[in-house]
C-alpha cells in the first residue's frame, strides 16, 4: 500500500491551480455527500440503527484513512460519519427528494470538478489511477488544514514532489 504522502503527493501533481483546488473544496463535498445519499437506501434495522451500503462503505473507507494515517483517518471517520447521518435522513423522504438530492448533489460536484480542471488544463486524477476517487476528499481535507496552518511538515513533503500551487496564468499543458 502506497503511503499518505506517496497518495497526497500523486494525487497533488493534478492540482497545483488555486483555482482549481477551489473547486474541489466544492465539488469533492457534494459528490461524496450525494454518493452517501444515494446508498442510503436501502437501510435495514440493525440493533436499533439503520444499516445501508452507506455505512458499509464509510466504514470501508474510513478503515483505509485509518490505514494511511491514525489522525487524518480520524477527520475523515468523522466526516464520512455527519454524511452517512445526513443520507440516513434524506433516505426518509419521498423517492423524488431522496434522488434529487443524490443525483442533483453528484452531477453539480462533478460540474464543479470537470470546470476546475479546464482551468487546471490537466486531466482528473482518477482517469490515471482510480485511487483518486478515494484520495479526492482527503485531499481536500489536508488542502483545509494546510490553509489554517496545520500539518505544515506533510504540506512540504507534498510540493517537494509535486510542487507547489501555481499562481494563475501559469496553465500546465495537457
Amino acid at each position: 500500500m502506497k503511503s499518505l504522502v506517496d497518495q497526497l503527493s500523486n494525487y497533488a501533481a493534478y492540482h497545483r491551480d488555486p483555482r482549481n483546488i477551489a473547486t474541489h473544496f466544492v465539488g469533492i463535498p457534494l459528490i461524496v455527500l450525494a454518493i452517501t445519499v444515494l446508498l442510503s437506501r436501502p437501510a435495514f434495522p440493525v440493533g436499533g440503527l439503520a444499516a445501508s451500503p452507506a455505512v458499509v462503505a464509510v466504514i470501508a473507507a474510513s478503515a483505509y484513512y485509518l490505514r494511511l494515517s491514525p489522525g487524518l483517518g480520524a477527520v475523515m471517520t468523522a466526516l464520512l460519519a455527519l454524511c452517512a447521518w445526513f443520507g440516513a435522513w434524506a433516505a426518509q423522504l419521498s423517492g423524488a427528494a431522496w434522488l434529487t438530492i443524490g443525483i442533483g448533489g453528484f452531477v453539480v460536484g462533478w460540474v464543479f470538478q470537470f470546470v476546475g480542471h479546464f482551468w487546471e488544463g490537466r486531466k482528473p486524477a482518477f482517469v490515471d489511477d482510480l485511487m483518486g476517487l478515494i484520495i479526492g476528499p482527503l485531499f481536500v481535507v489536508t488542502e483545509a488544514l494546510f490553509a489554517v496552518g496545520l500539518l505544515q511538515g506533510l504540506q512540504r513533503e507534498i510540493e517537494a514532489r509535486s510542487g507547489p500551487v501555481r499562481h494563475r496564468g501559469t496553465r500546465q499543458a495537457a
